[in-house]
């Protein structure tokens, strides 16, 4: 069963045992604390274990390669090695882009996949009717990996984690992203969080809470960025 996202703790709480109920009836031998484990998975990615505040917060963003120079050319010099007579080929598919890991945030990354569907779209002469919105196209492979040029290079596999977020965000007709939503979801990410958390916790299930995971992964990356230091030193 795939569990609606939601973006504001409101709408999470009062569907919380309505999808239970639907959980129940798909999988007869689950329990609540699998169903719930099932939604601290859903919801952990948006959040980060806070050191100094030893609470969650909200941390909605996502790495993505920004390519540049998809022809390997850099100040009018060409590095392209099966260049003849001055003339550029046609790029091979396979040429892979210049690329650097770049941080983004989730409203600016809906934002270009959501770019990405409307030129597909505008490109061939499809258009949006009754029977198909923007959601019908957010996992298209064709369209989500396509590249026109530089600019982000989205990863078909990480893209997947995102589209539970994008189903709940994007718009179904339009150009652009709701700002307001996105700022009402990184209020309500921590208070979705908690509620999961309290619930587990209620089940004697503190291992599997939202807060536990982050804690100790945000732990483990801080003793081995010491280690990799000691190394170095």
């Amino acid at each position: 069963m795939e569990l609606p996202f939601y973006l504001t703790f409101t709408e999470f709480e009062s569907h919380y045992y309505d999808n239970l109920e639907k959980w129940f009836e798909e999988y007869h031998n689950a329990s609540e604390i699998d169903y719930l484990k099932t939604l601290a998975d859903l919801y952990s990615p948006y959040l980060y274990y806070n050191f100094a505040d030893d609470r969650l917060m909200a941390d909605a963003s996502m790495e993505i390669k920004d390519c540049f120079f998809p022809y390997h050319e850099k100040i009018g010099i060409s590095f392209c090695t099966s260049c003849e007579n001055g003339k550029n080929p046609k790029v091979a598919k396979g040429m892979n882009h210049i690329f650097e890991w770049k941080t983004i945030t989730m409203m600016e990354y809906a934002q270009h996949i959501l770019d990405k569907i409307n030129r597909y779209l505008l490109k061939n002469g499809g258009s949006l009717d009754g029977n198909k919105t923007i959601l019908d196209y957010i996992n298209d492979r064709e369209i989500i990996t396509s590249r026109e040029g530089a600019g982000y290079c989205v990863n078909y596999s990480r893209h997947q984690a995102a589209v539970p977020f994008l189903k709940a965000y994007l718009p179904y007709y339009g150009q652009t992203v709701n700002i307001a939503v996105y700022r009402d979801f990184i209020f309500s990410i921590a208070q979705i969080a908690e509620y999961i958390d309290k619930k587990l916790r209620s089940v004697q299930a503190f291992e599997h809470t939202i807060y536990a995971k982050l804690k100790s992964e945000a732990k483990f990356k801080v003793q081995m960025s010491h280690q990799f230091l000691t190394i170095c030193n």
